[in-house]
């Protein structure tokens, strides 16, 4: 059996010390160079280990000033599910609501965006097509809890009521709602997640870490003619947020 590495085993020594309340949420650490040298390790195992209970949520690092205990903060539950996509309002409205938090969101829509390489193969058309993009930062309590990108072929909705996401008649209904309203329906969505770092954008907007772990969710709504007609990339912090995947049952 191979031996625990050390910055693991340092790992497991902070989160004792906080559950011990040597440290109490908000208090800051002691430096590297005197942790280290109690637990007899280098300082580079101990930043090592601060940067995975950073991403974890359970320390907290300030720049020019240190490495906190991290506030307890409740996770926000997102549910994943076609099933929950309803004509008077959003999913992620549903989620804040149950949780009893106050939901609202911030998006920008780009039309006429050339469709780079990854997103034309997605959405099955040629590179360089045009796609109205709209990238979103999903807020709970007023604090960012999930980001999205999302794209639309304009061959789809180019010169319609529903060409602009969060504009016109149908603002905010969601991609299956929207697209119903021209007449297009929306069989079935694919989600491929993965667990990755944050870039640094990305930890800037969320609030979090640089390089803390976040779930990555490429999703992809198609057609009942099997055509992609809107792909997403859904960005959520796993240090905030718990991802709940509803599947439902046919009888």
């Amino acid at each position: 059996m191979s031996e625990q590495p050390p910055y693991l085993r340092i790992a497991d020594e902070l989160r004792q010390r906080i559950a011990e309340h040597v440290w109490e949420p908000g208090g800051r650490l002691p430096s590297r160079a005197q942790i280290g040298q109690e637990c007899g390790v280098g300082e580079n195992v101990v930043r090592r280990a601060q940067e995975l209970l950073i991403s974890q949520g359970v320390l907290e690092g300030r720049a020019g000033s240190g490495t906190y205990v991290a506030e307890p903060r409740q996770r926000v539950r997102v549910v994943r599910s076609s099933a929950r996509e309803q004509p008077s309002g959003s999913p992620f409205r549903q989620d804040m609501k149950a949780l009893r938090r106050q939901s609202d969101w911030e998006s920008r829509t780009d039309a006429k965006v050339p469709a780079p390489a990854e997103i034309a193969s997605r959405l099955g058309i040629a590179e360089g097509e045009l796609c109205v993009r709209t990238t979103y930062e999903f807020l709970a309590d007023g604090k960012p809890v999930q980001l999205s990108t999302s794209w639309e072929p304009y061959a789809v909705t180019g010169g319609t009521l529903v060409v602009l996401p969060e504009g016109g008649p149908h603002a905010g209904a969601g991609v299956v709602n929207r697209m119903a309203a021209i007449g297009v329906t929306i069989s079935h969505a694919v989600e491929q997640p993965e667990p990755r770092h944050a870039t640094a954008e990305e930890a800037s907007l969320l609030g979090i870490q640089k390089a803390a772990l976040v779930t990555h969710i490429r999703r992809t709504y198609y057609s009942d003619e099997g055509r992609p007609v809107e792909t997403a990339d859904i960005v959520v912090p796993a240090a905030h947020c718990e991802i709940v995947y509803e599947i439902p049952i046919n009888r």
